[in-house]
């Protein structure tokens, strides 16, 4: 269990407990509440207020997500991920321990996260394994991108990316397959 007097409050507009859509597998997706990018076209508009939404209570979240045996991992979307890094590390961190793929959807690109001064942005950085980078823009819109809405948007391979200290974009076992529409 989490020392929960530590951690920070955590805002989420919702879950959902088995997607086949927000990354590679089967995956837990935990939707932050707040964004300052506020792209037109937004699938998710009901997350740009940070004042919306509900506290998340972290302990009931991991207890769905390790209670779930056949999940491939978990993918933080938005809202904005990395404006609450940290009340996503405890999450993160714990996903990690236990061995499950993390992916990030945000509005920012890479290099904006790495130059930001912020500690919590740093270490969620280092626990990623994708990260889905770029703001949605709607004359870009492509349906039958996996993974991204848009083609400006990366899907970022940060294992790799750590390793060759170069962006390396992301290609999964799930690419080759033709997406009908």
């Amino acid at each position: 269990m989490l020392n929960t007097a530590c951690l920070k409050p955590l805002r989420i507009a919702g879950t959902i407990k088995d997607s086949i859509v927000d990354g590679p597998g089967l995956r837990y997706v935990i939707f932050t509440q707040g964004c300052p990018h506020h792209c037109p076209g937004c699938h998710n508009p009901q997350t740009h207020d940070f004042a919306g939404g509900q506290d998340a209570d972290v302990e009931k979240i991991l207890e769905e997500i390790f209670g779930n045996p056949i999940l491939s991992g978990v993918t933080f979307s938005g809202g904005e991920p990395f404006c609450q890094a940290e009340g996503l590390l405890p999450i993160a961190e714990a996903l990690k321990n236990r061995g499950l793929h993390l992916m990030i959807y945000t509005g920012y690109l890479l290099e904006q996260l790495q130059k930001m001064e912020n500690s919590s942005v740093k270490r969620l950085l280092e626990l990623a394994d994708v990260i889905v980078d770029g703001p949605f823009v709607m004359a870009e819109r492509n349906l039958t991108l996996p993974y991204r809405g848009s083609e400006n948007q990366r899907v970022i391979d940060m294992v790799k990316t750590r390793a060759s200290d170069t962006i390396v974009l992301y290609k999964s076992d799930y690419d080759d397959f033709d997406i009908v529409i």
